[in-house]
């Protein structure tokens, strides 16, 4: 841009082209004078140009220079005369600027001649943060009909708004690009949109379909895995672990996993649509959604990832989830020997596959119920990583409880049985001579013991209204 004033002023400021956060800006003024210079003044424009904030100073009477911004931590550096360098820019540095000369007229020293230009400052900021979650989770599994299925990535910080796109196991996916509808039009059923084409041509994985429908019994009800305690597994040649005659023979855990009763062989459709939200700094929230009716057999171990480009980088964020279905529940109880009184902990550790704490996307919704019979606290089910049974009385002993994982992609059990330890017994003195009992309500265990001189412990519940007399009498 050149303006000229009276043919004593010839000003020019060279344009500025985008820099990123956290970049040094040198704001340039030049301009060309046969007069006395007065002064140079940096404004800085907001509010449409309603307001002009100066910032920097230059008074060539007196040769001094200072910045209006002190207050605000000063920043600006005056490079040469005219001339202002800005270390560091933020997102709000973002905007117009004008320079201002003030020159005295050769006709009179009373009179200044100004000339002002201004250059409009591009800051841009990259996406600081990329996340995906899975949108209305957790979800319980649908056994019977198919169901819709979003991925939800949501990139922060950019300015200005960033492009996101989704892949699946590293393919570009193609995709049919809708408006978001409002809150009031959205429903639970299918995503269905006119004009809706195949997309993507994906063979259905028959080794998966075989996998998964193996799991199946001739019925079609889900077959039941036993996986037994870590405690108890044992080699050929071992002695296996005999379980105590107080209890069942049972394993101690015991999974299952269930599969839809329904197969979609048909390609899948994605939708997309997204959302810019303007935040206060500047930067824009960026959240695209990919919607397709999920297929458990198909989509179970997929790959997506969600991917963000924008011109202040040098290549593409990238942030990555794989969907999979609960592959049991690892549960720890605590304490480990439960005695009556005691509170005892059912906590989910992680799952029976893959590492301690291992993750599943989308996040379970976890249900624990008691196998024949309800809760401890009276309710029949209760949600959550974790069952707390305060003060476990003895009739609680050989309980079954029944953790459910389950997550749009399947559902699993894992059982597990609570022994209450610490049950109190009475063991009576040996037995060498005549014992006579006198039975208000005679009890058959202990006639059969007293009758037979069998030694060893008898159980209070045996005992009740006995008291012990002498080492060789009980009476009633």
């Amino acid at each position: 841009i050149s303006i000229k004033k009276t043919a004593l002023l010839l000003f020019t400021i060279e344009p500025l082209p985008p820099v990123v956060v956290g970049e040094t800006v040198t704001l340039k003024c030049n301009f060309k004078t046969d007069g006395r210079l007065r002064e140079i003044v940096w404004y800085r424009v907001t509010d449409g140009g309603t307001i002009k904030q100066k910032i920097f100073t230059y008074d060539a009477m007196f040769n001094t220079n200072y910045s209006h911004m002190e207050d605000y931590r000063r920043r600006e550096d005056l490079v040469y005369q005219s001339t202002v360098r800005l270390p560091e820019v933020r997102i709000s540095d973002n905007g117009p600027y004008e320079c201002h000369v003030g020159i005295y007229d050769r006709a009179t020293r009373e009179k200044v001649v100004l000339a002002s230009g201004n250059v409009f400052l591009t800051v841009m900021s990259p996406p600081n943060n990329i996340s995906v979650v899975a949108e209305n989770t957790p979800a319980p599994f649908s056994r019977y009909q198919a169901q819709n299925f979003t991925l939800v990535c949501t990139a922060k910080g950019g300015k200005p708004a960033p492009s996101v796109y989704f892949k699946r196991d590293g393919e570009l996916i193609e995709v049919i690009s809708y408006t978001q509808p409002s809150s009031n039009e959205q429903g639970g059923g299918s995503a269905g949109v006119r004009g809706a084409r195949p997309l993507i041509s994906r063979d259905l994985d028959d080794t998966k379909l075989q996998r998964s429908l193996s799991l199946l019994d001739p019925e079609g009800r889900s077959a039941r895995l036993y996986t037994e305690s870590p405690h108890r597994v044992h080699t050929q040649g071992q002695q296996a672990y005999e379980p105590s005659p107080a209890t069942e023979v049972i394993p101690e855990t015991v999974v299952s996993r269930e599969f839809p009763r329904w197969v979609q062989s048909t390609d899948p459709l994605y939708y997309f649509s997204h959302t810019h939200i303007p935040q206060s700094d500047g930067s824009v929230v960026v959240q695209a959604r990919l919607t397709w009716t999920l297929n458990p057999q198909l989509d179970n171990d997929a790959l997506f990832s969600c991917e963000v480009k924008h011109p202040a980088l040098s290549m593409p964020m990238q942030t990555e989830v794989t969907l999979a279905a609960p592959k049991g529940p690892k549960l720890l109880m605590s304490p480990s020997r439960a005695k009556v009184g005691d509170t005892v902990r059912i906590t989910v550790q992680g799952f029976q596959v893959g590492l301690l704490g291992n993750e599943v996307f989308p996040e379970p919704l976890f249900t624990w119920t008691r196998v024949e019979g309800r809760l401890l606290d009276g309710s029949t089910e209760r949600e959550g990583k974790e069952l707390i049974l305060e003060r476990v009385p003895a009739e609680l002993n050989g309980s079954m409880y029944r953790c459910t994982a389950q997550n749009p992609l399947g559902s699993t059990d894992t059982h597990t049985r609570l022994i209450v330890f610490g049950m109190e017994f009475v063991t009576l003195p040996s037995i060498t001579h005549h014992v006579l009992l006198s039975l208000k309500h005679p009890h058959p265990t202990v006639a059969s013991k007293a009758h037979d001189g069998i030694k060893g412990p008898l159980p209070w519940t045996a005992l009740e209204n006995i008291s012990l007399c002498s080492q060789t009498e009980v009476i009633c």
